[in-house]
């Protein structure tokens, strides 16, 4: 059997319940995703989708929730330092990390304590 993997679909992060006004604020507004709608039967779990590129972050409520302070997803975004002060600007606390050769990259917290990271290739 010949398995071919493609990328990724999507990432999930968890959030706490009642998230969805606080997401939207941040992942559409602040951070600049789309927001696209979840499935008919996924709608009464509550949560919400965004789309970056062809990839989806979906935020879904966990009742027992804690936040993902290690584990994160990477964003690849061009004009990375545009996006830094504008993120900054809008009062986003940006945190800088050890660099990675050929990779400019920062990090941020979404505002559930949720690690984001942000990055552009640079060579």
């Amino acid at each position: 059997m010949a398995v071919s993997f493609k990328g990724i679909d999507h990432v999930q992060l968890a959030a706490p319940e009642d998230c969805e006004t606080e997401a939207r604020k941040f992942y559409s507004e602040i951070i600049g995703l789309s927001e696209i709608p979840k499935p008919e039967n996924l709608q009464g779990r509550g949560g919400c989708w965004f789309q970056f590129g062809s990839q989806e972050l979906h935020i879904g409520v966990q009742p027992d929730f804690k936040p993902a302070t290690k584990a994160h997803p990477g964003l690849l975004v061009e004009g990375l330092d545009d996006f830094r002060n504008n993120l900054i600007e809008k009062g986003i606390q940006v945190k800088e990390d050890t660099p990675i050769k050929g990779r400019t990259r920062f990090f941020v917290s979404d505002p559930f304590g949720n690690r984001i990271e942000f990055l552009e290739f640079n060579g």
